[in-house]
């Protein structure tokens, strides 16, 4: 089976978010850069499927500037045998980004992609149901365990009732949760290997796709400051200011 994994790169989940001064976007200059973590987890149930003998080959993907090399690197150093960097300086949004995937799954044909539920700067949880639509693959969405069956796929997922568990045909698109797996720390060795596997770099304008934005962000500002907690001493006492609290809130 060949996989192919797609991943950002986004700031530090560790690193405090910061709007700039202009309201026109989340300060990155300065800022620690990182692999965002459940592409993480998307790497890391591809290196377990390569390691339990049910795939020959993982070729990671990212779209970005050249910087996000970085995020390559690392998951080749987690294991992946080959990256590509579709480089572009633009930010992109998640249909741009779909469709430039699209044309690498139709160049690189793999049995299964894997993602990231959602990147953790933008959230918005679109791009791998994007991609399903596009090449007409099957899906499943925040997997928590994924099983190779015969010619498919069994997928399990956390939803409001309980677990779900679906059945998928290969080829097929899943986009990982944080419950699928624990990511691994590559060794310095696994690392310094990494700097030597193939990486091949290729111009988003190369694919054809419109990558011209479609929406417009007016501002970006910063939540407001939450409130300071306080503390009750009794069950009653926090009913009668959860009370108090939503009668405040109905008069205003």
């Amino acid at each position: 089976m060949k996989i192919l994994v797609a991943v950002k790169r986004v700031v530090d989940h560790n690193v405090r978010i910061r709007v700039r001064p202009d309201g026109s976007g989340v300060e990155t200059n300065g800022v620690r850069m990182s692999m965002n973590p459940f592409c993480k987890h998307a790497v890391e149930a591809a290196v377990q499927l390569a390691e339990a003998g049910q795939a020959e080959e993982i070729v990671v993907v990212s779209i970005g500037p050249k910087s996000a090399n970085d995020v390559i690197l690392t998951a080749l150093a987690m294991g992946a045998h080959r990256g590509i960097l579709v480089e572009t300086d633009a930010e992109l949004e998640t249909l741009a980004i779909a469709k430039l995937l699209a044309k690498i799954v139709a160049e690189e044909n793999p049995d299964l992609v894997l993602l990231g539920k959602q990147a953790v700067d933008d959230d918005s949880n679109h791009v791998g149901q994007m991609l399903a639509a596009l090449t007409g693959r099957p899906q499943a969405t925040f997997a928590s365990e994924i099983k190779v069956t015969g010619q498919g796929l069994e997928v399990s997922r956390e939803v409001d009732t309980g677990r779900q568990t679906l059945a998928l045909p290969l080829p097929a698109i899943v986009t990982a949760d944080l419950r699928l797996n624990t990511p691994r720390n590559a060794a310095l060795p696994q690392v310094m290997k990494a700097r030597s596997k193939p990486l091949a770099t290729r111009a988003a304008a190369d694919f054809g796709v419109d990558l011209a934005p479609r929406l417009t962000v007016e501002k970006i500002s910063p939540p407001p400051e939450r409130m300071a907690g306080k503390t009750v001493g009794s069950v009653a006492e926090l009913a009668a200011f959860i009370a108090a609290d939503i009668s405040q809130m109905e008069a205003l």
